[in-house]
């Protein structure tokens, strides 16, 4: 399924949403299409490019939001490592690893949790990483709103998202 790339009216990327939400938004004459990937859509009386990239008409001023803590920003925000060994990881090999365990009071959120490797977050077990003797490799936080904190470690972004997006970003 193709995704559509939402811009604000400034052509800053707000978030990522469905073709057909974007279709939905052409329609109500609430976006206009900045790129269109090479299909075609089809109705009975209509044909037309399925939209890769729309920019909404009016500027939609954002209140500054926190990202959800969810199993691939907290892994974007570790850098799809291992905070303990360091080894990459991938989302089905990565587990969230309590920094102070909840069998001692730890709560999930931002600054109690950090992405580890299966045999790291065994060893460590229910201790602190002190009581482990396991150096963290940097200290949990909790990361500033980024409209794409997940959309730049996905592999295969359509190449006319490229433009849009920050270029000082990794999108590898």
């Amino acid at each position: 399924m193709e995704a559509t790339l939402l811009l604000n009216a400034s052509f800053e990327p707000i978030k990522v949403i469905s073709w057909q939400r974007a279709v939905t938004l052409l329609f109500l004459g609430k976006v206009e299409v900045v790129e269109n990937y090479d299909r075609e859509i089809h109705s009975v009386s209509l044909a037309l490019k399925m939209p890769a990239v729309v920019r909404l008409l009016r500027y939609v001023k954002l209140a500054r939001r926190k990202p959800p803590l969810t199993r691939i920003n907290l892994l974007a925000r570790d850098g799809f490592s291992c905070q303990y060994c360091g080894r990459h990881l991938s989302n089905s090999d990565a587990t969230m690893d309590h920094v102070l365990p909840r069998s001692q009071g730890g709560t999930t959120h931002w600054f109690n949790v950090v992405a580890a490797c299966h045999p790291c977050n065994r060893r460590k077990g229910g201790r602190t990483p002190i009581q482990a003797r396991m150096a963290l490799r940097q200290d949990p936080f909790e990361p500033d709103w980024l409209p794409v904190i997940t959309m730049r470690f996905y592999h295969n972004l359509p190449s006319s998202w490229y433009t849009f997006l920050d270029p000082s970003e990794d999108l590898d």
